[in-house]
């Protein structure tokens, strides 16, 4: 093949996923409390896509630097490759959706970008240390509600935190809601995601996706 995609994800689901688009996975190893894989397990990736042409997909901002340092190497070694700066697996899933590889390389990055930019990105988290946030203090088991990398709002509940940061990111506009479910996520979550969607904002469709992912419950793209 002459291009190839390369995605740095976490989490078994959205591995399979993005397999299921074409492209080749690149994760943390098991059991590591970085989130970022190894810088040479991307090179590797790389190297073995045997591609002239490769871009490259990290999945939130840590591995965004572990990407760039692998891109780096390995266009020394001849191989032409793009880094779109993706900061949350539903950007990437949307970069995929448009990735063309009968497109020229550089108008393909062009579209896998513009994709990409045009997902806003939220997620649920808990929070394991008392902290000052953008959203006041917030203690051990306080749920976090984040958007675009910002703590938006505080809860008691994954549940009633996720739906306010959809609200929140609504406000600006959407037509398509994706939504990524972590490990810890529960089993009514998508039925009461849909729910308010079908009440508050009948005109988006919802999508989801069982991802697998540590740390967040579920992690939100508006499109």
């Amino acid at each position: 093949q002459t291009r190839a995609v390369v995605v740095l994800v976490a989490g078994r689901g959205l591995a399979e996923l993005v397999r299921s688009c074409g492209a080749t996975v690149v994760q943390s190893p098991a059991g590591s409390p970085a989130r970022r894989p190894p810088t040479r397990d991307v090179i590797e990736s790389v190297q073995q896509s045997h591609a002239a042409e490769v871009v490259l997909l990290p999945g939130d901002p840590d591995t965004v630097a572990v990407a760039e340092a692998a891109a780096e190497f390995a266009r020394a070694g001849g191989i032409r490759v793009a880094v779109i700066p993706t900061r949350a697996p539903v950007q990437v899933l949307a970069a995929l959706a448009v990735h063309d590889p009968g497109r020229r390389f550089d108008d393909d990055v062009v579209g896998m970008t513009a994709a990409a930019r045009a997902t806003r990105h939220g997620a649920v988290t808990v929070a394991v240390r008392e902290a000052l946030t953008s959203a006041g203090v917030c203690r051990p088991g306080d749920v976090l509600g984040m958007v675009e990398d910002d703590v938006a709002c505080i809860g008691a509940s994954v549940d009633e935190v996720a739906m306010r940061v959809l609200d929140r990111m609504l406000s600006a506009g959407g037509e398509l809601v994706t939504a990524v479910l972590g490990s810890d996520a529960g089993p009514e979550l998508p039925r009461v995601l849909a729910r308010h969607l079908r009440h508050a904002h009948p005109e988006v469709e919802l999508q989801v996706h069982d991802g697998g992912q540590d740390h967040y419950p579920v992690q939100l793209g508006v499109e």
